[in-house]
């Protein structure tokens, strides 16, 4: 690589320099970066500038330190995580101010657990292995809540477990599923692992464009993947009035109708309606609710509910696995869901976030750059340069998820940044730092 070329003798611009160094390929997987010394010597800086862009590029996860023998480009990813969960991960804390790149709530805002806890018995139920995998008590507030009424309802370990449990019942190798675009990381990876081909669709602020799952619809889909609240990554709910236009669609098609499968992830802490189309289809839609975002992602805990033909299948090939969600975890949820505090701690989240997403966009607007509010927990930025606006953040002690890794195919470049976690007193700040890194080359 050829230091002269760079001109932005900043951290942010050594930083942007390596970074469109290792993706143009001057610097493989492996290779071993110049030393600070070098570097600081023939740039003219101080080592600490040279210190600072190498913190940025770690915090990326495109380099790692390795202590005395120097810092490399990165090469062993993590195995255990699918290809798209790759691209979201970054490096360790080194440095970072704030980590708005993993689309997980804020832990000050979940409810407080303790007294659910209290109430659980202190010793695991001894109960036999083949009975109901659903407590009977939360299986009815959950029917009571559900957005139309449904044939069956079941628990399972998360809306990704449900989303998964239920497209490996319908999809076969060489089937083709529709998914939103931008859409889920791993729903992209799912599909690929099904042997499946992914058929994308468009949103626009009301949801899914009717055109675009029109012509979906033509590559003979047998599901149809949507978030119909706080969509990620862009935090788009669907309205009712395109949930009808959808519906119609739907209806349109000729021959069997696909599956669809509704991912409502943030229920809890969603503004918006709650919007299914199983209110018009209940025979084709399955519904996943989860209480992640709303009541703690370490519940692992989702409802699902549909057709019962589905379900019980759904079910019964549980049973040949984890059998059940842990009842512990049920009884837990069930007090959650009634406790008056648990629903007024819920509903306090709700607002928090909102009145966080609302601040940080009036920033933006201020610095001219005009985004719509966003319901949940995430915004979708627009950017010059992804991965030169992702270092220049990182540079700033700020990590946010690039936006390719939530698309199907090449496109304008975004990023995705958990907004909901910047609190008021620092959404100025934030602000500016996304405005000029929107700009960065």
């Amino acid at each position: 690589m050829d230091l002269a070329a760079i001109s932005d003798s900043t951290p942010q611009g050594i930083a942007g320099a390596f970074s469109r160094a290792i993706r143009a390929g001057e610097l493989a997987p492996g290779d071993r970066l110049p030393t600070v010394r070098d570097v600081a010597s023939d740039l003219g800086v101080s080592p600490a500038t040279v210190s600072a862009a190498w913190q940025a590029l770690r915090r990326t996860g495109l380099v790692v330190s390795r202590g005395r023998a120097g810092t490399f480009v990165r090469d062993t990813p993590t195995p255990w995580l699918s290809p798209r969960q790759r691209g979201l991960v970054g490096a360790g804390p080194d440095g970072l101010r704030l980590d708005l790149s993993r689309g997980t709530p804020d832990p000050t805002l979940l409810p407080d657990l303790g007294p659910a806890l209290h109430r659980v018995s202190q010793r695991a139920a001894v109960l036999a292995y083949q009975e109901e995998p659903v407590l009977p008590e939360l299986g009815e507030v959950l029917a009571a809540t559900w957005p139309y009424p449904t044939e069956a309802i079941t628990v399972v370990d998360g809306a990704t477990d449900g989303v998964a449990r239920m497209l490996e019942q319908v999809v076969s190798y060489g089937d083709r599923v529709v998914l939103e675009s931008p859409g889920f990381p791993p729903f992209f990876d799912l599909i690929e692992a099904l042997g499946a081909e992914v058929v994308p669709i468009a949103l626009d602020g009301s949801g899914v464009t009717a055109d675009s799952l029109r012509r979906a619809l033509d590559a003979r889909p047998v599901a149809v993947v949507l978030q119909p609240r706080a969509h990620n990554p862009t935090g788009v709910s669907t309205t009712a009035a395109r949930a009808e236009q959808l519906v119609r669609v739907l209806r349109q098609r000729r021959g069997e109708m696909p599956w669809i499968i509704e991912d409502d992830h943030s229920s809890g802490i969603s503004v918006a309606p709650d919007v299914s189309l199983g209110v018009w289809l209940p025979d084709q839609v399955v519904h996943v609710r989860s209480f992640s975002k709303s009541h703690g992602p370490d519940l692992r805990i989702a409802a699902l509910g549909g057709p019962s033909s589905i379900v019980d299948r759904i079910v019964s090939r549980r049973m040949l696995g984890p059998a059940w969600t842990s009842r512990m975890v049920q009884t837990i949820l069930l007090d959650l869901l009634t406790s008056s505090q648990s629903l007024d701690e819920v509903s306090e989240a709700r607002r928090q976030y909102m009145a966080r997403q609302r601040t940080i966009v009036a920033e933006l607007e201020a610095l001219g750059i005009v985004v719509a509010v966003p319901d949940g927990i995430n915004m979708w930025l627009p950017v010059h340069d992804e991965r030169a606006a992702v270092v220049h953040l990182s540079a700033s002690g700020i990590r946010v998820a690039g936006g390719s890794v939530f698309v199907a195919a090449d496109g304008a470049p975004y990023l995705r940044v958990t907004s909901g976690l910047v609190s008021p007193d620092d959404a100025a700040e934030v602000a500016a730092a996304l405005a000029a890194a929107s700009v960065a080359e």
